[in-house]
């Protein structure tokens, strides 16, 4: 009996792979629309990454690895007086931006936050700008890094539209490594087979598991793993653009591949897939088309499925808050994402797990009609044991209209209703809320209170006259395109 021989031809790379180099070497854009939602996205992420700084257990873990280290044209980290290497300071810049879960969302089958890309783009866009300039170049300027963002945001968001990591335990920012790196890449000048070898590599590294994301394990990893991603990405490049070999099957590779070790299971039974549905699933080509649908964070710090039912909890807030003891239960009708994801029971352990609770998320605000970062601390939620105990008192069914309705193309809505009921049979209106203030289809509504928003953030770090030019500067389109990088950069160092 003769033993089997692997065939040993190098096969071409996936097909997947170069789908991603064409878009970012031969995609041009022109859409309005999503250069000025990119514009928005800019100053809405760096602002959440201002409003973090405020936070120590963010804060101790930003700064060079090597302390007093000094880098020649070292990128910086908005807020602060660090100039760090690209890779450290794109793990710093990611790490501020999704400390307190307020940057933009992207829900589908598969979610994510793809501005957590803007780590590793403006790490690595200041750096060169500034190199470029001490080499007597012309500076990278920030049209550039728009157009970064809206490649990043495509690259992150189509992968997820019709493929589901988190099925099989694999979280999100699998995405952001992956975006990253091949935007990384192109800003650093790789040539196409340099690109696709980094981009083989980012799919060829162990993977993050999703479970400090979900009970028991919830915790601050999930606060830092995108920076941690994105990082990655430019790190990845940095090996690529040195000519290190790519791994051309590096996603098909049969046995070895990571369709078949990381993506032929599903988490529920472990049983295999077919193997023509190992592959991505592509719903659509690359264009605009997610920065143009970004949803934005802009009235609560909250996970995304949850932004409906805490602004449902406001409204219901003036109708319970003088009867809160009398509150029997409390229904809660949600998509099935939001049940899969956030709906939680039990100790809840740090902040990190609270602000993935959908039961804290709508209890905060119908106590105290709002919610804010400092909701979910240790020392807020010992003062406020009736928020456990509201928790107690909360059903949460699934609206299959919802479900359908979050899944569609033409409207990714993100619905929850609320409905109180009282201990002497009177309840409350049923509050329903299909659509998040920063959803698309709320646009005229939503930005002027996501720049009230970043003007808050801005005056947490800078002095009113500096917060004054920054606002000028970034409600004006053409002239932030024009402006260099690292001119840009230079307004946010303390």
């Amino acid at each position: 009996m003769s033993a089997t021989v692997e065939r040993n031809v190098r096969p071409e790379y996936d097909r997947e792979l170069q789908k991603i180099a064409d878009y970012v070497f031969d995609f041009h854009i022109e859409s309005e629309e999503a250069l000025d939602t990119a514009r928005n996205c800019l100053i809405d992420t760096l602002g959440c990454g201002l409003l973090a700084l405020r936070f120590p257990e963010c804060t101790k873990h930003l700064g060079p690895l090597v302390e007093g280290t000094v880098v020649p044209n070292g990128a910086r980290v908005p807020g602060t007086s660090f100039r760090l290497d690209p890779v450290k300071a794109a793990w710093d810049i990611g790490c501020t931006i999704r400390w307190l879960d307020y940057n933009d969302t992207w829900l589908a089958a598969e979610w994510g936050h793809p501005s957590d890309n803007l780590g590793g783009i403006l790490a690595v866009a200041d750096h060169l700008s500034q190199k470029r300039i001490a080499e007597g170049e012309p500076p990278l300027v920030m049209r550039d890094v728009l157009e970064a963002m809206i490649k990043a945001h495509e690259i992150q968001g189509v992968l997820a539209l019709d493929n589901s990591f988190n099925r099989v335990g694999l979280d999100h920012v699998v995405l952001v490594k992956v975006a990253s790196t091949a935007i990384a890449a192109h800003l650093m000048g790789a040539n196409r087979e340099q690109l696709l070898s980094a981009l083989s590599h980012a799919w060829a590294d162990g993977q993050s598991l999703r479970t400090y994301r979900h009970a028991p394990n919830a915790g601050s990893r999930k606060s830092w793993a995108a920076g941690d991603a994105t990082s990655r990405g430019v790190r990845l490049a940095d090996i690529a653009l040195r000519d290190e070999m790519g791994i051309p099957g590096v996603l098909s590779a049969p046995q070895w591949g990571f369709y078949d070790v990381l993506f032929a299971k599903t988490n529920k039974d472990q049983q295999l897939k077919p193997e023509g549905e190992r592959r991505f699933s592509f719903q659509r080509e690359f264009g605009t088309y997610v920065m143009e649908n970004i949803l934005f964070k802009i009235a609560f710090p909250a996970e995304f499925h949850a932004q409906t039912a805490c602004e449902a909890a406001v409204r219901l807030h003036p109708q319970v808050e003088g009867r809160l003891e009398e509150i029997e239960r409390i229904v809660i009708t949600t998509h099935e994402s939001a049940i899969r994801i956030i709906s939680k029971e039990g100790e809840l352990a740090n902040p990190a797990d609270r602000d993935h609770c959908l039961q804290y998320m709508i209890a905060v605000p119908l106590i105290f009609g709002d919610l804010v970062a400092e909701h979910y601390e240790d020392a807020f939620h010992r003062q406020h044991p009736l928020i456990d105990t509201l928790r107690a008192k909360m059903e949460v069914v699934e609206e299959p209209r919802y479900t359908q309705d979050y899944l569609d193309a033409g409207k990714r809505s993100i619905a929850n209703a609320i409905q109180v009921f009282f201990s002497d049979g009177s309840a409350t209106e049923r509050i329903e809320v299909e659509y998040p203030i920063g959803h698309r289809r709320r646009r005229d509504e939503g930005i002027p209170i996501l720049e009230e928003k970043f003007k808050r953030n801005l005056a947490t770090r800078f002095p009113a006259g500096r917060c004054e030019r920054i606002l000028d500067l970034c409600r004006d389109q053409a002239s932030l395109e024009a402006m260099p990088v690292h001119r840009f950069m230079d307004l946010f160092v303390i």
